[in-house]
């Protein structure tokens, strides 16, 4: 009886988990191209422990696909305009598209960056390091 009983769990916890799959698969990946706007912060990795040295609420990006990677403009206002041109690499994993790339902004930006993120339909989010900065930024579909 136990055996007959444990056995119908599995296949019941197993058809849940391909149902779930079914779904998630007739869905499609996420369409990250088009336009975000959201915020950054970043702060001293010395002072780790401290608030964001910086909050910027000017931050906008407009992404295009192109073959495997994804190319995206950020561009806002955080004491003067700034605008960067980012390759990134990404790949499908579940629903979500995880993002990766190193970009150098010049000194006067704090120089290399690297930075990882993830995207699905309605948010994009990522971390950002570099030798003088650690920080996130946070993006959603303008309203």
């Amino acid at each position: 009886m136990r055996r007959l009983a444990c056995a119908m769990a599995v296949l019941l916890f197993a058809g849940t988990g391909s149902s779930a799959q079914g779904d998630r698969a007739t869905q499609g990946p996420p369409s990250i191209t088009g336009t975000w706007t959201g915020t950054w912060s970043a702060y001293s990795p010395a002072r780790a422990t401290t608030p964001p040295k910086e909050l910027c609420a000017k931050l906008t990006a407009a992404i295009d696909q192109k073959g495997d990677v994804w190319q995206a403009v950020f561009e806002g206002d955080c004491g003067r305009p700034y605008k960067y041109t980012i390759t990134m690499e990404g790949r499908l994993v579940g629903g979500v598209v995880m993002f990766k790339g190193t970009a150098d902004l010049g000194p006067r930006d704090g120089g290399v960056y690297d930075w990882i993120g993830r995207a699905n339909n309605d948010e994009f989010v990522g971390f950002f390091t570099s030798a003088a900065y650690t920080g996130v930024f946070s993006m959603t579909r303008p309203k």
